[in-house]
């Protein structure tokens, strides 16, 4: 090569850099270019779309573009992750994450992504509790009056949750693996059978999400022994936690993040975020989502990898420990 060529070369060269430099804080600075689509991989009207909702209410309004939502329930939330890692890396379309995508990583024989790799995590939501409940006439006033029936009667207990596999369905597993006692674990398609079950009498007692079943122990019909969370909630202070009942170290809670293709600019990402944290800590979130039963709480994108990477080793020993197949 010539000196001539060589000096071509380098001229190139450092244009091309500049270029690239030049690049990267112009990518966040035209974004977003068009509106924002935020897959939910639930039906209209769960308290998850009902969340993602809320927060898109507010970027949309800090982003100055239309954040629309588009469900797309089923299949243990794959079709919809599918949709998103799939989709352009640019920041424009988001995927609502949940514990179900830390289960989907274990429970599945294969998914069509990877749910580590294919994603960047940009920050929680919320999180909102589960309880341990049974019906209002049980004899069961206590959390560890259930337990101690449990340990002195081995596998005559009956535990209600939802679908195998399900956030309710692990957290009731694992309650039975801390608990360290002989019980059975029962599911049901739905929540409102759950309710009829424990009701009629058929199931002793129950693991579910607080909001769904919080204006059937609001009306009375429906116990609350115990919830699975860190601490009480505000909205039932009365309520003890199952650690304060004999339960030591369990802990278990649903959660909601906000989730893009794992190639998307990391000058996006932390414009996303610092979006999304704003919008979680307005007050009119807070309250909507306390409205929901939901603790809003916002968190940095390695802090939200750093727990799914928890949730998923987590849910993945308790679906081996209970011996759950692989779908």
């Amino acid at each position: 090569m010539t000196r001539l060529s060589i000096r071509r070369f380098i001229a190139a060269l450092a244009i091309f850099s500049a270029a690239v430099f030049l690049a990267a804080p112009a990518c966040a600075q035209s974004f977003p270019s068009k509106p924002l689509k935020i897959i939910v991989p639930f039906g209209a009207g769960g308290v998850a779309d009902l969340t993602a909702r809320t927060v898109a209410q507010k970027l949309s309004q800090s982003l100055g573009q239309p954040v629309v939502i588009e469900n797309k329930p089923g299949a243990g939330g794959v079709v919809a992750s599918d949709t998103v890692a799939k989709a352009e890396p640019d920041g424009h379309t988001l995927l609502l994450m949940s514990n179900g995508n830390a289960v989907s990583a274990t429970l599945f024989k294969s998914l069509p992504f990877d749910t580590v790799r294919d994603f960047t995590p940009v920050s929680t939501l919320g999180f909102f509790d589960i309880a341990v409940v049974t019906a209002t006439e049980s004899k069961f006033k206590t959390l560890a009056e259930l337990l101690a029936y449990a340990r002195a009667n081995p596998g005559k207990l009956n535990i209600g949750s939802i679908n195998i596999g399900s956030t309710q369905n692990l957290a009731a597993e694992l309650f039975k693996t801390h608990a360290g006692v002989d019980m059975q674990i029962v599911p049901f398609n739905g929540t409102p059978a759950v309710i009829n079950a424990l009701r009629g009498g058929q199931i002793d007692a129950a693991v579910e999400i607080l909001a769904p079943i919080m204006g059937q122990i609001k009306g009375g019909a429906l116990r609350a022994l115990a919830l699975t969370s860190e601490k009480r909630s505000t909205l039932l202070p009365d309520v003890p936690t199952a650690n304060e009942s004999g339960m030591t170290g369990y802990v278990a809670s649903s959660w909601n993040a906000l989730a893009v293709p794992a190639r998307t600019p990391k000058d996006v990402v932390a414009k996303l975020n610092r979006e999304i944290v704003a919008a979680v800590n307005s007050p009119e979130v807070k309250q909507r989502l306390h409205e929901l039963h939901i603790e809003a709480r916002s968190s940095t994108p390695e802090q939200a990898q750093e727990f799914l990477l928890s949730e998923i080793k987590r849910w993945g020993d308790v679906i081996q420990r209970a011996n759950i197949p692989r779908q």
